[in-house]
């Protein structure tokens, strides 16, 4: 990633190979340039496999700014419209829906490698607030140039596809969570799950930092604060795991998939 930071004069600044400006809206203004898709780390994770260098070459154009989001401030709203998606580079994100009578309720945690924003797509506004978890950085990547990107290369359509329908099957997931499992199977399925997306990312599955706190943990879980406490103090009772804050051990995997 480049060190090189844009000012706001840099705001009209366009994409290359693209007489519009980069910036497609006051939030997303360059931050600073950004790195290749072709020798990102991440790019494994976030994008498809087996793209050939002429499609990265495309994706280099399209994602064309960064922007960085400092722990606790949002990257976008619920209400605000809807003219980009994001890449998680570095740091992680929860996203929040709020509720009528003004409870607000955790909906996912997002990491690096992570897409944010889909909501958007459906009504042309986000439905949800996406607030940094810690010093984070999102690539920009403007929809309408990614539609364009999309219909040249076959893959990155697909790619979107399962994006979209990861939302699904992520909502689902979540659903079944909240309505069938107990305390215990909820904590022992979310550290679970952050073992296998860290895994994915090539660090330990084993030992890692919680970036939430244990009440967003239980905003997400469906549970209340102490509950969330008490799991994590009988999971460290059984030698299931060593929490020390919130770095996370996991002592003995398969009976915390046993759970």
């Amino acid at each position: 990633m480049s060190s090189s930071t844009f000012s706001l004069s840099d705001a009209g600044a366009a994409c290359p190979g693209d007489a519009r400006p980069c910036a497609t809206s006051a939030a997303d203004l360059p931050t600073e340039q950004s790195g290749r898709c072709s020798s990102c780390a991440m790019r494994n994770i976030c994008m498809p496999a087996g793209l050939d260098a002429q499609a990265y070459a495309r994706l280099d154009e399209v994602i064309c700014t960064s922007r960085r989001v400092a722990r606790g401030d949002s990257l976008f709203r619920a209400g605000t419209p809807f003219h980009s998606i994001y890449a998680v580079r570095v740091g992680s994100f929860k996203t929040v829906v709020a509720h009528p009578d003004g409870r607000q309720q955790v909906t996912r945690f997002d990491l690096a490698g992570d897409a944010l924003g889909l909501d958007g797509i459906h009504d042309d506004r986000h439905t949800c607030d996406a607030i940094a978890l810690e010093d984070s950085v999102v690539c920009i990547i403007p929809f309408h140039r990614l539609e364009t990107l999309c219909s040249e290369v076959r893959a990155m359509q697909r790619h979107l596809h399962k994006m979209m329908s990861g939302e699904i099957v992520r909502e689902s997931g979540l659903m079944m969570q909240l309505g069938n499992m107990r305390a215990d199977e909820r904590v022992a399925a979310f550290l679970l799950n952050i073992s296998q997306r860290m895994k994915a990312r090539g660090y330990s599955p084993t030992e890692f930092n919680l970036r939430m706190t244990r009440d967003e943990l239980g905003s997400y879980l469906g549970m209340k604060l102490e509950t969330v406490s008490r799991m994590f103090s009988r999971f460290q009772r059984e030698a299931l795991i060593d929490a020390r804050g919130r770095l996370v051990r996991i002592l003995d995997l398969e009976r915390l998939k046993a759970v």
